[in-house]
This record gives C-alpha cells, structure tokens and sequence, in this order.
C-alpha cells in the first residue's frame, strides 16, 4: 500500500524536471538568435559604412555676383497732399482718381457765401475810412488857413495871444486827425485783402503738375480747418518716374553703395524684373524688435507705367561682380563626412570643424576648434574654409581660401584647383 504513493511522487518529478528541460531549451534558443541577429546587424552596418558613396561636384571657373536683397515700397517722385485752410461745405469738385491736372487747375470749390460777405463789408470799411480821411484833410486846410490869418493879425495887435494859440491848436489836432484817419484806412485795406485772400481760398487749386492718387472728399461734404488743413487730395508730379524705399539689414548696409545697379520684383507683375539704381542710403536707422535697418532709396523708370505708387518690392542690389573665378557649391563647403570617415577625412585622427546646417552659409574656420579635450586642433581664419576631395572612395579634408558668395555658389581663391572634384552630399540611395 506505501509504495503506490512513492511512484506517484516519482512520477510527479520527473515531468516537472522534463517541462523545466524543455523551458531551458527554448531561452537557449532564444538567445543563439539574439546573439546571431546583433553579429548580423553589425557586420552589415559595417559594410555599408564602409560602402558609403558621395556626390561631388566639379570646382568651376564662372562669374560671381554678390548681391544684397530688401523688401520695401513704391512712392511717387514727389507727392502732394492738397487740403483746405478754410471751413466751410464743399460744393464743386472738378477731378476724380487717376485724372491728370496741371498747375492752377481747379479741384474744388467751398462755398462762399459768408466770404463774401466779409469782402463786402471790408470793402465798405474801406470807403468809410477814405471819407473820414478826406474829412480830416479838410479840416486840416480849413484850420490851417484860420491859423495863418490869426498869425498875420496877431502881427498887427488885432486878437489877443490866446486866440493866436487856441488857433495853433486846432490846426495841430486837424493834422493828428489826418494821420489817424490814413492808419485807419490802411487797416481796412488790410481788412479787405485778408478777406479777399480767404475768399480765394475757397477755390482749391493744384499746386503742381500731376495726377490725382486721391480723393478724400465728396460734393456737400464740410470740412473745418481749425488745427490743421484738411486733406482733400493726394497728387503725384511724375509717376514715370517712381522711387522704391527698401530696408537693409546692418549687417549688409556696408556694401550697399549710391550709383549701384538693382533690380526687384513686384507680386502684380510676377517673374518681371525692373531694373532700378541706388540713389542714397540714409545714414538714421529704424530699430525694430530684433533688426535695425537702414533705408535705401532707389531710381525706377516707370515710363511703361506698370507700377503703381504703394506696391511692395523686393530688391535685389548688386555690390560686387567679378569674372573668371574659381567657385564651388555651398554645399561643398556645408558638407560633412560620416563618423565612419571622419578618421580618414581629418588626416590620422585629427579632430576637425563640423559641418554647418543644410541650407545655411558657406562653413568657415571662425576660429580654432578645440577637441572634448579642450586642445586646440585646428586654427583658420574667417576667410578660411573646408571642402572635402574624393580620392579612392574616401573623403580627404581640404582647407581653401574663401571670398564671397552669392548664396548658392562661393569664390574660391586658394587652396583648391580648377576641375577638383568636391563632396557636396552623401548619396542616400546608395547608403542605405
């Protein structure tokens, strides 16, 4: 009867240790082919590593233009803002937009009917002051006349010496009266033409050659002129001839010169470029949140009129231009090699300058580089940059002289011959 329990038991534990065989097996299994896929991941990141191929470029004798670009406005060559110097209701307007006027020309009238009102009563105070001014002159001789004979009858001991001065007197206050009576005809006369003058004001007209860009104000509309003169119409003298105002940058307004030629572009008119010429950069900078900026003014013909006063450009100076030059892509001089080929690149080992952001400028030395060591590897000057030759399938590091760059091509001036051939970019398609 004990043994049946001791069997059992035995039984028990031998397929407890059969199922923890069979556990050991399948991690044992599991492991092999971890281990087996990390060798192979390994030896074919290696391999492609090793296989990694480039795209180059040829370095090329051309022509370089270095240029500058702003964005700014078109303006007339001179504007005029026509307003009132009076109040009143408008009651003619003689132009619309776009008309063309001359000097002298009409554009509007103001009622005038208080005006001439003033006119009138001026010019009777005027005529009132002529009388009074004849009155005084006649009182003047009468008076003067009364005097000389009491001159000559005091002279013989007819009148007393009080009559002699009573008639002294009278013909003095005669020639007072005279020389009042001539201020207060001048004062209206004074009157008069400032009337005279308001009145003329009431009639606006163009003050220049030109076209109408605006018109502010509509028949029976008032306007008060109490601080300053309302503005009515806007004209401009010449629009065959324009001005474009653009913003340029501190950092390019160095190279930015009067007489340089320019071109831009305007959305109306989209892929036409006009040419232009800088006229004068300002010397009084705009400071924005982040940028200052200096103001350039540039000449446009616009005898075609196919500008309009206001349009926004973006200009385009030229500041230097030179002619069979050595030049190289950006990209070349952005280019930086794999970490599989940095050791062969940088010549033994030897840490060397990174490579800038796609897109960005030409890479220059800017200074020394320095190693996570902190020991100086290696110096270049601003004007100093690095490309990188094919030879053998492997990038070979290069340092050359740079001049400038028009933003998709860089002059090269030493450090590299004609015809080399230059890494601009790893090909993807072969990497991977």
């Amino acid at each position: 009867m004990s043994a049946r329990p001791d069997a059992a038991a035995i039984l028990a534990e031998t397929k407890s240790r059969r199922r923890r065989a069979r556990i050991y097996q399948i991690i044992g299994l599991f492991l092999v082919l971890g281990i087996g896929a990390a060798v192979f991941f390994l030896r074919n990141k290696s391999s492609k590593a090793k296989g990694v191929r480039y795209l180059t470029a040829v370095a090329q004798v051309g022509d370089l233009k270095e240029t500058v670009t702003a964005t700014g406005t078109l303006k007339g060559l001179d504007s005029v803002d026509v307003g009132a110097q009076i109040s009143g209701k408008i009651t003619k307007i003689n132009v619309d937009f776009n008309d063309h006027v001359t000097v002298g020309q009409v554009l509007a009238e103001i009622d005038t009917a208080q005006l001439q009102s003033r006119v009138e009563q001026s010019k009777a105070q005027v005529n009132a002051a002529d009388a009074s001014l004849v009155l005084a002159k006649a009182t003047q001789a009468q008076t003067k006349a009364q005097y000389l004979r009491s001159v000559d009858l005091s002279q013989k001991g007819l009148i007393s010496s009080k009559d002699l001065d009573s008639a002294k007197a009278d013909a003095d206050r005669a020639t007072a009266s005279i020389t009042s009576a001539t201020a207060q005809a001048t004062l209206a006369r004074a009157s008069l033409k400032d009337a005279q003058t308001q009145l003329s004001y009431a009639v606006i007209r163009s003050p220049i050659d030109g076209m109408v860009l605006s018109r502010l104000v509509e028949p029976g509309q008032t306007v008060a002129a109490t601080m300053s003169a309302p503005i009515l119409f806007t004209l401009a003298r010449d629009l065959t001839q324009l001005r474009l105002y653009v913003d340029v940058d501190e950092a390019d307004v160095g190279k930015v010169k009067e007489g340089q030629s320019a071109s831009f572009l305007v959305d109306a008119w989209n892929g036409h470029s006009f040419s232009s010429k800088v006229v004068s950069v300002h010397n009084l900078p705009t400071t924005g949140q982040t940028v200052v900026t200096y103001q350039a003014v540039l000449s446009v013909d616009n005898s075609e009129r196919l500008l309009r006063p206001g349009m926004t450009a973006t200009a385009t100076v030229t500041t230097d231009e030179r002619k069979g030059v050595l030049l190289v892509p950006n990209a070349a001089l952005r280019f930086s090699p794999p970490a599989s080929a940095k050791g062969s690149a940088a010549g033994g080992g030897i840490p060397f300058l990174g490579g800038g952001m796609p897109g960005g400028p030409p890479r220059t030395g800017g200074g020394a580089a320095r190693s996570r060591t902190g020991k100086k590897v290696i110096t270049a000057a601003d004007s100093q940059g690095l490309v990188y030759l094919l030879e053998d399938g492997r990038p070979k590091r290069t340092v050359v002289e740079i001049a400038g760059t028009d933003g998709e091509r860089t002059e090269i001036k030493s450090g590299l011959a004609a015809g080399a051939q230059v890494i601009t970019e790893i090909d993807l398609r072969k990497a991977e």
